[in-house]
């Protein structure tokens, strides 16, 4: 019999049955197509060998007048400025206290009871509510009583690691390294960060060099009074880890009755954000223990809660915005250590926004542009309003006859979710609606008018440019925009949105791989709180295909010679570098598979025998030795049915000189009405690509 060609229609289908997909794909994973023909992705290597804080969820890059490479960093606790392998901590400062008007004060836990052996046991007096006997553990120390009589807490949260039972006496002092700040209306939320100078000792080993450094706030007590843990002198980046920060901590005593002095300063940077998407409203809104015990919110709805970035290059410096939060500049001239500072802060500024959903620069008309932003003279923020400054300024925003500022508000929708430019215009979308802004010069300056309404758009990170169409994800469709609005066909659309976790589709960001014609999804599963999964849109080919990878944010290759994405570990990667994860010391292999649809003879009603199997693939790029990749082919009689019969060979390269060389042959006995083929590899160092396999198959009679 004649060999037969294995060559299967590009692209996955999840649409229909695997049966009806009949000589396409239908499963695979770290796997993409090119010329029609699978292959496996490239991986990914650390990009740089320190990690930061917060999810990141924003990245830009952009090179300055002197040629040095920059990164902007946006994450739920900071804004850095990637340079070199150094991040700097450009998070601006929302207020800065008067000398003197925070104080310190150290607390104690305070036990009574008699003291007595060590017991593995812990029985509770149920007249009391505490131990009756054995281990009680306040903070991280565990102390061992006969009997404990009360229990006073004045906020330690951590009690002195290593102290024995014999060294406590009744009602003795616990060494504690919480330290209660007050300061009236500070404004602060737990987790939020704080720079204290001109501190005095406390008078024992709360030293000044111990307060005098940035710290981030474990609780917040009241509007006036919060908590810190006291460590030693350390940076914050020295102490960051993937798990957050580790520091040392200093246990204060009995000698630690100070106030700090009256020249303390506190400087606090802007509120924190969340991590993650909140819904609902009132003091349970937000995540557990944001605030004090019922306690208000302003958290009213699904997309409050998630921190997000956005930001543009105003020549070589850097506005800043952090959606429904303040506009900010960063001057390139005053170097890494100097933070961001807010437009209203800036020297003649005139009647700048105070808050905005997002900041971009148009690359027409070099004007500044807010979207969902207060308008003048208020502080209100209004969701539906557009300001842009005077033309070529930072610091005009009053509009007049004289300069270039003004405003637009868009009549559909109830608020501005994202903005998008391309060549000619800007496009806006709202929550139900697409408008283009276009620049008209004076005296109007901008117009804008609708594209499209009863639309969908899934998150404000969702849609993308590339090659100046707009690509976008939806509630449950997919979208593009190059003149006119089109739904975009998917083959994978159950598939996705059958299995997404909507409570968190602020999380879902689109991403360019112009390299492969690809743009990208990433979105949290049904079980998943994080980004875990990609969705792929093949816009040259017309193809769609799927994987699991996690990244919070992606940024295609330009500045950077590979692509650059963020991922939950705190990590920034190099994506598309060799064939292995790199999230790993040492690097680990990449399982990488894609499987066929069943293939039959006929319409079915024959059964086939396979004999022989010829491989066709190249291991290209490959670093392994000796790379192989493993085909199977698999068997079964019905559609519904399981495979009967399964047989896997792996296919390795032999030579590659003159010409690459693999196995020649893989010889099996496989019988049944259906079969399938997979193409799969889990091994380091390995890529592969494949062309056009052949089977030696016949048919087999009707039984």
């Amino acid at each position: 019999m004649p060999l037969t060609k294995l060559q299967f229609k590009p692209g996955i289908n999840r649409e229909v049955t695997s049966y009806t997909n009949e000589g396409g794909w239908f499963d695979m994973d770290m796997v993409r197509f090119r010329f029609g023909f699978p292959e496996k992705i490239g991986g990914w290597s650390r990009f740089a060998g320190v990690n930061f804080l917060g999810s990141c969820r924003a990245l830009h890059s952009w090179k300055a007048l002197d040629g040095t490479d920059f990164i902007g960093v946006g994450t739920n606790l900071k804004y850095y400025l990637l340079e070199g392998q150094q991040f700097y901590d450009i998070t601006p400062i929302r207020l800065t206290s008067g000398a003197g008007d925070a104080t310190f004060a150290t607390g104690a836990d305070t036990l009574n009871g008699a003291i007595s052996a060590v017991s593995e046991t812990i029985v509770i007096d149920s007249a009391t509510g505490f131990p009756a006997s054995g281990r009680v553990k306040i903070g991280s120390e565990e102390i061992t009583y006969a009997s404990i009589s009360s229990v006073t807490l004045n906020g330690c949260a951590r009690g002195q690691n290593g102290t024995t039972a014999a060294a406590h006496a009744d009602g003795a002092a616990i060494a504690c390294c919480t330290i209660t700040v007050t300061e009236n209306e500070h404004g602060a939320l737990d987790n939020d960060f704080v720079t204290f100078t001109d501190a005095a000792s406390l008078g024992g080993l709360i030293t000044s060099s111990v307060l005098n450094q940035e710290y981030q706030i474990t609780t917040i007590v009241s509007s006036n009074a919060y908590q810190i843990e006291a460590r030693t002198v350390s940076s914050i980046p020295s102490i960051t880890t993937t798990n957050g920060l580790n520091p040392t901590f200093v246990f204060c005593n009995t000698s630690d009755s100070g106030t700090g002095g009256s020249a303390t300063v506190a400087a606090y940077q802007i509120n924190t954000g969340l991590d993650t998407t909140i819904s609902g409203n009132g003091w349970n809104a937000g995540t557990w223990g944001r605030g004090t015990w019922n306690s208000s919110t302003d958290l009213t709805a699904s997309g409050q809660t998630l921190r997000i970035w956005s930001h543009d290059n105003f020549g070589e410096d850097l506005l800043i915005n952090v959606r429904d939060g303040g506009v900010y500049y960063w001057n390139k001239t005053n170097g890494t250590g100097v933070r961001a500072q807010s437009l209203s802060s800036l020297s003649g500024t005139d009647n700048p926004p105070t808050v905005a959903k997002k900041v971009l620069v148009s690359d027409v008309s070099r004007h500044i542009i807010v979207f969902g932003c207060n308008p003048e003279n208020s502080t209100d923020q209004d969701p539906l309003l557009i300001r842009f400054g005077s033309q070529e300024s930072l610091l005009t925003w009053s509009a007049s006859a004289t300069n270039s500022a003004g405003d637009l508000r868009l009549g559909s929708g109830s608020e501005i979710i994202t903005a998008i430019e391309t060549k000619q215009q800007i496009m806006v979308f709202t929550d139900v609606s697409l408008h283009a802004m276009q620049y008209l010069g004076t005296p109007f300056t901008f117009g804008i008018g609708m594209v499209s309404d009863n639309l969908t758009i899934m998150s404000p990170l969702s849609a993308i440019n590339v090659e100046d169409k707009i690509f976008w994800m939806g509630q449950e469709e997919f979208y593009a925009y190059s003149g006119s609005v089109q739904r975009l066909p998917c083959t994978v659309r159950d598939y996705v949105f059958s299995d997404f976790n909507f409570l968190q589709k602020e999380k879902v960001t689109a991403a360019s791989n112009t390299a492969f014609g690809e743009v990208w999804w990433f979105y949290p599963s049904g079980s998943s709180e994080e980004n875990d999964r990609y969705v792929v849109f093949n816009y040259q080919q017309n193809l769609w295909y799927y994987g699991n990878m996690g990244r919070t944010v992606w940024l295609d290759r330009g500045i950077n010679a590979d692509p650059i994405a963020a991922s939950a570990d705190h990590y920034l990667y190099a994506q598309e570098t060799g064939f292995d994860d790199g999230s790993t010391v040492p690097n680990t292999a990449i399982s990488a598979y894609i499987e066929s649809s069943q293939v039959d003879m006929g319409d079915g009603d024959h059964f086939l025998f396979l004999s022989r199997l010829v491989p066709d693939l190249t291991f290209m790029n490959s670093t392994a030795e000796a790379p192989s990749a493993t085909m199977t082919l698999q068997t079964r009689n019905y559609p519904g049915g399981v495979y009967l019969q399964s047989q896997a060979q792996a296919v390795t390269r032999t030579a590659t000189v003159p010409v690459e060389q693999w196995t020649n042959v893989v010889n099996v006995r496989l019988r049944g009405r259906s079969f399938s083929f997979k193409v799969s590899s889990s091994e380091e160092g390995v890529g592969w690509r494949l062309g056009t396999p052949r089977v030696d198959l016949r048919p087999d009679g009707r039984r």
